[in-house]
C-alpha cells in the first residue's frame, strides 16, 4: 500500500541506491554520441522493451496521485493508518518535505525522466548503427517523449518551477521558470505527436491522438497562467486566492489540439458512463474508444505496484457497522454527505451521480445491503469500486489490477468547451459541452447559460475522484475558497453530533470526519498552490530550492 513496492533499478550513472541522483546527459561532455555495441539495442522489439521499463516509475503512482490531488481538496479525506500517516497528513493540509506521497511522486517522476533521457540516447545510437528501423525508432522515441512530457506536466502542476534536464543536458537541481518547463512539455508532446501512430483502440499504447489530447490539456493549464514562485510567496501564509488571469493565445492552442482529436473521428464517448471503470471494461474491451491513454496494471505480483485505487477507496467494503459486521475505516473517504446531497439537489437525474457516490450497495457474497450515509457512514467513492465481474468488489481489494485512466475523450470535449468559454466564444462551446450533458441524461444548455462557473461544476459532475480536484483549483485560482466550502458540510459545525443519533462507533468515525474538515478549513493557505519539495527516498536533501511557506 505504501512502501511495499519494487521499482526497476536503472544504470548507476542515473540512480544511486541511496536515493535520487541524476547525471546531466550531454553529448558535449560524454561519449554517449559514440556508437558502440554497449550503447545500442539489438532490434525494434528491444527498443520498445527498453522504453517500457519506465512504466516501473508510473505504476506505483496510479493511486498515489489521489493521495495528493484529491486529498488536497474539499472532496476527500483519509483514515489511512494513524493520524500522523501520509494520507491523513495530506487530508489536513499538513504535508511537509518528509511526507511520503510527495516523496514518492516527485522522485519517481524525476527518475522516470532520467531514464527517458538515457533511453533517447540509446535509441539515437541504435538508429545510427542500423540496429533498429525508422518505424521502430518512431514507436520507441515517440513513447519516450510522450512519457517525459507527461512527467514534466505532473511536476509543474504540483511543484511549479522544477529542474529541466534532457538528453542534451541541463541541471538536475536548478529550478527553471514556469514558461521554460511548459516549453519543454510542449516540445515533448509535439515530437510524440509527429512520431506516434494514430489511435488504434488500445489506450495502453501512446498514440498521436493521446499526444494531441495532452497538448490540449497542457495549453489549457498554461493558458490559465500558472503562478510563479514570487506570486506564491506573496500569499504563502495567507488564506487568500490570487486573481484569475489567462493568456488567450494559449487557450486558442488548447482548442486547436482538442479539435485535432475530435476531428480524427477515432474517439467517442461510451454511451454508458458506468462502464468506464473496472477490470473488464479497461483496454477498450467494449470497443467504445473513450479511454485515450491509460497506465496498464496487472496486479502487485506483476507490476512495479498494482493500482491500489480500488483498494484505497474500498478498503473494508462491508464492515461499516451494519449486518453484524465490524466498523472499519477506508484509506480514503468521501469528505461528507453534502458532496452527494448538493449534486442530487442540482441534478437529480444525472446518471453520473450514481457512479460517483454510492449510498448503498449489495454484498455479492451475502446478498445483504450496506448503507453509506450518515449516521452510518459517508458515501463511497463509486469510481473506486470495480463492479465489472462477479465478486469484483471483494477481489479487487487484493488484486489491484484495474488500469488507471490518464485521459479520456470526455476531457478533450470539456477542455475545448472551457477554453472557448474563457475566450468569450460560448456559442462555439455549446456543442462539445452538450455531448457530455446528453450522455448524462440531463438538460443541455444554450450559449447564454454556459459560463465558466457552469464549466467548473461540469468538471465535478464528470471527473470527481479522477485526480483533477486540486489541479483544477490551481488553474482557477480558487484553492483556498473551494477548500473552505467544507464549512457548509454536515459534520463541520461543532454541534454536528446533536443533529442525529450516533452509536459510539459511529460517533468516533464522524468525529474524525469533523476533525479533518476543520483542519482543512484552518490549514489551507496560499502556500498550498505548491507542494513542498520533498527529500529523496532515503531522506536525503535533493539540493532543489524549497517552495515558499515550507
Amino acid at each position: 500500500m505504501k512502501k511495499n513496492f519494487l521499482y526497476a533499478a536503472l544504470t548507476a550513472s542515473v540512480i544511486t541506491t541511496s536515493g535520487l541522483t541524476f547525471t546531466s546527459c550531454s553529448n558535449d561532455d560524454s561519449d554517449s554520441n559514440q556508437v558502440t555495441e554497449t550503447n545500442v539495442v539489438a532490434d525494434d522489439a528491444s527498443a520498445l522493451s527498453l522504453v517500457n521499463g519506465v512504466y516501473s516509475h508510473w505504476q506505483p503512482l496510479s493511486s498515489s496521485f489521489s493521495f495528493v490531488i484529491e486529498l488536497n481538496s474539499n472532496k476527500l479525506i483519509s483514515f489511512e493508518g494513524e493520524e500522523n500517516e501520509a494520507g491523513p497528513v495530506n487530508s489536513r493540509f499538513e504535508q511537509e518535505p518528509t511526507t511520503w506521497y510527495q516523496i514518492k511522486i516527485f522522485n519517481h517522476l524525476l527518475q522516470g525522466i532520467a531514464a527517458d533521457n538515457e533511453n533517447i540516447i540509446t535509441l539515437n545510437n541504435s538508429l545510427k548503427a542500423g540496429k533498429i528501423t525508422q518505424s521502430g525508432y518512431n514507436a520507441a522515441a515517440g513513447k519516450t517523449k510522450f512519457l517525459r512530457g507527461l512527467a514534466y506536466l505532473k511536476l509543474v502542476q504540483l511543484w511549479g518551477e522544477v529542474p529541466v534536464f534532457t538528453e542534451e543536458g541541463g541541471s538536475t537541481t536548478d529550478r527553471q521558470p514556469i514558461d521554460k518547463v511548459f516549453e519543454q512539455i510542449v516540445s515533448d508532446f509535439t515530437s510524440a505527436e509527429a512520431l506516434l501512430k494514430d489511435y488504434d483502440g488500445d489506450p495502453r499504447i501512446p498514440s498521436k491522438q493521446a499526444a494531441q489530447g495532452l497538448l490540449a490539456r497542457t495549453y489549457l493549464i498554461w493558458g490559465d497562467n500558472p503562478l510563479t514562485e514570487s506570486e506564491v510567496e506573496a500569499i504563502a501564509n495567507q488564506q487568500k486566492d490570487p486573481a484569475f488571469t489567462t493568456t488567450p493565445a494559449r487557450l486558442e492552442k488548447a482548442v486547436e489540439y482538442a479539435d485535432k482529436v475530435i476531428k480524427s473521428g477515432l474517439l467517442k464517448l461510451d454511451p454508458e458512463y458506468n462502464k468506464l471503470w473496472g477490470r473488464e471494461y479497461e483496454s477498450n474491451k467494449r470497443k467504445t474508444n473513450e479511454h485515450l491513454f491509460t497506465i496498464a496494471h496487472d496486479g502487485d505480483k506483476f507490476d512495479a505496484q498494482g493500482n491500489h485505487q480500488t483498494h484505497c477507496s474500498w478498503t473494508f467494503p462491508f464492515q461499516n457497522g451494519e449486518n453484524g459486521q465490524g466498523y472499519s475505516q477506508n484509506h480514503t473517504e468521501v469528505a461528507d454527505d453534502n458532496l452527494y446531497d448538493d449534486w442530487k439537489a442540482e441534478q437529480p437525474n444525472d446518471k453520473r451521480l450514481a457512479e460517483t457516490y454510492f449510498t448503498s450497495i449489495v454484498n455479492p457474497e451475502t446478498g445483504k445491503t450496506h448503507t453509506y450515509y450518515s449516521p452510518v457512514y459517508t458515501p463511497i467513492n463509486g469510481k473506486g469500486v470495480d463492479q465489472s465481474y462477479t465478486n469484483a468488489e471483494n477481489l479487487e481489494i487484493t488484486q489491484n489490477s484495474v488500469d488507471r485512466i490518464e485521459i479520456r475523450y470526455a476531457e478533450v470535449l470539456l477542455i475545448k468547451a472551457e477554453a472557448l468559454v474563457q475566450l468569450g466564444k460560448a456559442d462555439k462551446a455549446v456543442e462539445p459541452f452538450n455531448e457530455l450533458r446528453t450522455r448524462a441524461g440531463i438538460a443541455t444548455v444554450t450559449a447564454s447559460d454556459l459560463t465558466l462557473k457552469t464549466i467548473q461544476r461540469e468538471w465535478d459532475y464528470e471527473f470527481t475522484y479522477e485526480q483533477f480536484s486540486l489541479l483544477n483549483s490551481l488553474r482557477w485560482k480558487n484553492l483556498v475558497s473551494s477548500v473552505k466550502e467544507v464549512a457548509n458540510y454536515k459534520h463541520f459545525a461543532d454541534d454536528w453530533q446533536s443533529k442525529q443519533t450516533y452509536t459510539s462507533e459511529q460517533a468516533a468515525y464522524f468525529t474524525k470526519i469533523h476533525n479533518h474538515l476543520v483542519a482543512k478549513y484552518n490549514n489551507v493557505k496560499g502556500r498550498n498552490y505548491r507542494q513542498p519539495i520533498p527529500t529523496g527516498f532515503s531522506g536525503e536533501d535533493l539540493g532543489i530550492k524549497q517552495n515558499p511557506g515550507f
